[in-house]
C-alpha cells in the first residue's frame, strides 16, 4: 500500500479521520489547523486525494473518507501503534513516543514494518506492562552497583591472597 500513497498523504488521511472522529465532520480549515498547513495546501491535497478515490471532497463542503481512504488510515494506524507500543515498552515518554512513531511509520519499508510489528507483539506477551521496565532498570542499576562494590573488595583482597 505504501507505493500508492505518500507519507504526507497518509498524514492528511489520518488527520481527516481523527477530526471526523472528534467532531463528526471535517473541513479543510480543521485539517489546516491539525497539520499546521496552509489552507491552499490542504485544498490541493484534498483535491488530489479526491481524484485518487481516498476522500469525498467538494470545495467549501465537508470531507469524508471513502472505504479506500479508511483502509489506508487503518494500515497507518497499525504501523503507528506498533512503533509507539515498542517505544513505550522501552520507557520512552508517551508524548515523545507518539512523535517518533509519526516519523518511523513513514521511513521504513513495509516488510521491515511487518517484522517490527511481529517483534513488538512477541515482546508484548513476554515482557511486563509498560513502566515496569523502568523498575527493572532501577533494580539492574542497584545490582550493578552492588557488584562493583564487591568487585572492588575482591580486587583489594586478590593481591594479598596471591601473596603479593
Amino acid at each position: 500500500m505504501r507505493g500508492s500513497v505518500s507519507g504526507r498523504a497518509e498524514d492528511y488521511l489520518r488527520a481527516t479521520y481523527e477530526i471526523i472522529q472528534q467532531k463528526g465532520y471535517a473541513r479543510t480549515n480543521d485539517i489546516s489547523k491539525e497539520l499546521n498547513a496552509q489552507q491552499p495546501t490542504v485544498v490541493e491535497m484534498m483535491t488530489k486525494l479526491h481524484e485518487r478515490g481516498f476522500v469525498i471532497y467538494e470545495k467549501y463542503g465537508g470531507i469524508s473518507l471513502t472505504p479506500r481512504g479508511k483502509y489506508i488510515v487503518k494500515v497507518v494506524k497499525k504501523r503507528h501503534d506498533a512503533f509507539q507500543k515498542f517505544l513505550k515498552l522501552i520507557s520512552v515518554p508517551e508524548d515523545i513516543a507518539s512523535k517518533d512513531a509519526d516519523v518511523l511509520e513513514h521511513l521504513l519499508h513495509p516488510d521491515t514494518i511487518l517484522q517490527f510489528k511481529r517483534f513488538v507483539d512477541i515482546l508484548s506477551v513476554m515482557l511486563p506492562p509498560p513502566g515496569t521496565l523502568s523498575l527493572l532498570k532501577d533494580g539492574w542499576r542497584s545490582l550493578r552497583s552492588t557488584a562493583k562494590k564487591k568487585s572492588k573488595i575482591h580486587s583489594i583482597d586478590k593481591p594479598a591472597a596471591l601473596g603479593l
